[in-house]
């Protein structure tokens, strides 16, 4: 059986992990490469995505590394050529780059939200821009943003600028599907709900936990409604849903992975 992203070339955006463990880029990656892509993983940290690329190839798949921080215009630029270079175009754009920072809008300091803004959304918008060129030369493909359910509720945290980025990156997302879908152009958000990644581990277990990760862990399971947390891999199937023809007619939408904290009214 062929898999279901045969002969797509698949460019993941934070394609690594900052620790040991599966983050929801390198699950999407090695996922999207069994299943038969050409992956080009693309991650700020040279090592990380190096380990995704090893991870790949030992699996007898398909995969480069690069190295590129994706809220730098000339970064970008380079690795889409990079992209096309090597593998002829791109069918699958997959945007997973991305974190929150505590604060609310009175305490946040202007440069922190300058900077999460840029994390969040400009690397989207970046990568969008100049992608979309090389997907409609090859008659179309799939945009996959990953969002956050933060941006369709408030979750009792005070982090106001991923609020405002996670939930302008579905607008934006649903822009892009209307403007080109008659030309073979798909775009769509995966909103992942509490996550237990490396990611979340390493950047929040002081908010939660007093730096003890295990307590934290702890804390965010009690939240979700099935006692537990999802993981990366929840985050990858939907994510290889949304880029593969199966989903040929879904458009400018949110696939909702959360185990139902959003449907939970209190």
């Amino acid at each position: 059986m062929m898999g279901r992203l045969e002969n797509k070339v698949a460019l993941i955006v934070g394609a690594g992990s900052v620790g040991p463990g599966w983050g929801n880029g390198k699950a999407c990656a090695v996922l999207f490469a069994r299943e038969g892509a050409k992956v080009f993983a693309v991650d700020i940290n040279a090592e990380s995505g190096e380990e995704t690329r090893s991870i790949i190839e030992e699996e007898g798949g398909v995969c480069s590394a690069y190295q590129a921080d994706a809220v730098k215009f000339k970064d970008v630029t380079d690795m889409m050529a990079a992209c096309v270079a090597e593998y002829g175009g791109i069918d699958v754009l997959h945007n997973n780059v991305g974190g929150s920072v505590p604060g609310g809008v009175v305490d946040m300091p202007e440069d922190v939200w300058d900077a999460n803004i840029d994390l969040n959304l400009k690397s989207a918008f970046l990568c969008c821009k100049y992608a979309i060129p090389a997907m409609l030369d090859g008659g179309g493909g799939s945009i996959v943003n990953i969002s956050s359910v933060a941006g369709m509720r408030y979750l009792g945290r005070d982090m106001i600028s991923y609020h405002a980025s996670k939930g302008g990156l579905m607008e934006f997302t649903r822009a892009i599907a209307l403007k080109y879908a008659a030309r073979g152009l798909r775009a769509n958000t995966v909103c992942p709900g509490l996550m237990n990644t490396p990611l979340v581990t390493a950047r929040i277990a002081d908010q939660y936990g007093d730096g003890d990760a295990a307590k934290m862990i702890a804390a965010r399971d009690a939240i979700c409604p099935s006692g537990k947390m999802g993981d990366a891999w929840d985050v990858a199937y939907a994510s290889l849903y949304l880029a593969s023809d199966e989903a040929k007619y879904v458009n400018g939408t949110e696939l909702v992975v959360d185990g139902g904290l959003t449907a939970r009214c209190a």
